[in-house]
């Protein structure tokens, strides 16, 4: 299967990021390399683009697109580890960062990823870094009951965690879960259909409580950020695009959290934390697609796109 993958608010990635000719930008999720391709338009000869991901099939796709392009670095990896790529590479500070956090079009539609809840025969995977051992399969077989249940309803935010923890506990020990098919008849049993009316797929929530977990898409997200602006050159920007209420709370802490000088508890009569802002919001509010783009790519509409300026 061909690498495909339409990028989300591509323009108003671009215009956020104010792409500097000369300057250095880091796509921190290549991908299949669309939005890598705004930024490299936009940049002279002398730009420089480092591509990262830890898919290594999307990675592959970007190399091959522009791999007649010098000023393009490719680094398989997970863009948590930013500081120790840009320390490997010998660069200091960058112009511009990119992040889109959520899953491409490659990954839902090839079914033996097993992303995809539409497929009943596809493997119980989710890895979006195949090279790492824990997958889908092996929280569903191996995972407490309880351990089970706090993913559904933290990750997932999942109404019925304890019912289908339960049921999912008790159908493992008749037989492993294997298939994406036998996780669906799980929550097609314990979702009842006057739900399911309302809020779609009953294995949605589920499928997405389970991916963050297999890919830890949270931990360590806000220290991360964090050390992204650290990196950031005066003037550089960093633009997040979101896709669930989760990561987007956590890049909402943290740019305000980068934009507040003290944030001592409101009750200290003085200031003991000597914080300090180190930028501020390019948007106050979230950018979000306008409704021509989700008419064509309905997996955009849940996105919100936000971004800092380094002071």
């Amino acid at each position: 299967m061909k690498f495909s993958h339409v990028p989300i608010m591509k323009e108003q990635c671009m215009q956020l990021l104010d792409i500097k000719p000369d300057g250095i930008y880091a796509d921190c999720t290549a991908g299949g390399g669309g939005h890598s391709a705004g930024i490299l338009e936009r940049l002279s000869e002398k730009g420089k683009l480092v591509c990262i991901d830890k898919d290594t099939e999307a990675l592959d796709a970007c190399r091959e697109r522009f791999k007649d392009d010098a000023r393009v670095t490719f680094i398989h990896s997970d863009y948590k580890a930013f500081a120790d790529i840009l320390d490997r590479l010998g660069i200091d500070k960058v112009d511009g960062i990119l992040i889109d956090l959520g899953i491409s079009s490659y990954q839902i539609d090839n079914y033996e990823r097993g992303f995809s809840y539409m497929s009943d025969d596809s493997p119980l995977d989710m890895r979006m870094d195949r090279t790492q051992s824990l997958d889908a399969a092996y929280v569903l077989n191996n995972y407490t009951g309880k351990q089970i249940c706090d993913i559904l309803r933290y990750y997932g935010e999942e109404s019925f965690a304890v019912a289908i923890a339960k049921e999912i506990v008790s159908m493992r020990e008749k037989q492993p879960f294997v298939t994406c098919g036998q996780l669906v008849a799980v929550t097609d049993k314990v979702i009842p259909q006057s739900v399911r009316r309302k809020v779609g797929h009953s294995a949605k929530k589920t499928f997405q409580a389970l991916r963050i977990e297999v890919n830890k898409e949270l931990e360590g997200l806000d220290t991360a950020l964090h050390s992204m602006v650290d990196r950031l050159k005066s003037g550089g920007r960093i633009a997040v695009i979101t896709f669930h209420s989760l990561e987007d709370r956590i890049v909402k802490h943290c740019f305000a959290d980068c934009q507040t000088d003290c944030i001592c508890p409101p009750e200290f009569p003085v200031c003991v934390c000597n914080h300090r802002a180190v930028g501020k919001l390019v948007n106050k509010k979230p950018i979000v697609p306008d409704s021509s783009e989700i008419k064509v790519n309905s997996r955009s509409a849940s996105a919100k796109l936000r971004a800092l300026e380094k002071l």
